[in-house]
């Protein structure tokens, strides 16, 4: 066996990374409207709040203290051009099982919430909503309901080093194979094989840019959240 030409990099840092890894807790938003974010993220993922003002919130869906913040913080601005800025694309929450997260489809298409875009990454099925503020919301399931196997098909396989995306798939059909008995891991082959592509599929992945329409709505939203100094606000404290 032979043995790799240039030196471990733990020879130069041995302590490159920590021995024991933080875990991702929660992630913050800047906001413009903490009602209708606090209101929506409660209705699509059961996330409610902990703690929740009129200039912040912090909810959470589990054990954790918090899992969104929101902030809404004198000066906050709407984004320009949010889909192609730089920055974070979405967060994403899963689904222990395929039918609980196709449940969770029906239940949000019933209330008028559709997600935008509908991908087979091979590793997870993913629906991809927008929030109010235009953020990306990823409801995914495991496509091998096991995150091992899943992780190994993602590095080993050649489908996924060819194609990090997968095919688009259309969730209603795949919510009609579940209703005729068709079982999961038939219907997740069968989604990644093309079986169920929507009629019309988007050339453009890219999640829809809400702002321009609520701009048109909400002419006053350009002038940013006013300051703690401004008529009628008051000083917000996050304490």
């Amino acid at each position: 066996m032979s043995l790799p030409n240039s030196p471990s990099p733990y020879s130069r840092n041995p302590k490159q990374r920590p021995i024991t890894p933080p875990q991702l807790h929660h992630a913050t938003f800047m906001t413009m409207d903490v009602d209708a974010m606090v209101s929506w993220y409660e209705l699509v993922c059961g996330l409610q709040p902990v703690y929740y003002a009129e200039h912040a919130a912090w909810l959470t869906n589990d054990e954790a203290n918090h899992r969104i913040a929101l902030l809404r913080l004198p000066g906050t601005k709407p984004p320009v051009d949010k889909p192609h800025t730089a920055g974070l694309h979405h967060t994403a929450f899963e689904y222990a099982t395929f039918d609980q997260w196709i449940d969770n489809y029906a239940r949000l298409r019933d209330e008028g919430i559709l997600p935008a875009v509908c991908l087979h990454h091979g590793m997870t099925m993913s629906l991809y909503y927008t929030d109010p503020d235009g953020n990306g919301v990823e409801i995914q399931v495991d496509a091998w309901g096991d995150w091992i196997i899943s992780k190994e098909w993602m590095w080993a396989s050649q489908e996924f080093a060819e194609d990090q995306l997968g095919p688009q798939f259309d969730p209603e059909k795949l919510l009609e194979a579940r209703n005729r008995g068709d079982d999961f891991q038939t219907i997740q082959k069968d989604t990644y094989n093309g079986k169920y592509t929507p009629a019309e599929q988007k050339r453009d992945v890219t999640l829809p840019d809400v702002w321009p329409a609520r701009l048109e709505a909400q002419p006053e939203l350009s002038n940013g959240v006013p300051g703690p100094d401004a008529e009628g606000v008051l000083d917000p404290t996050f304490d």
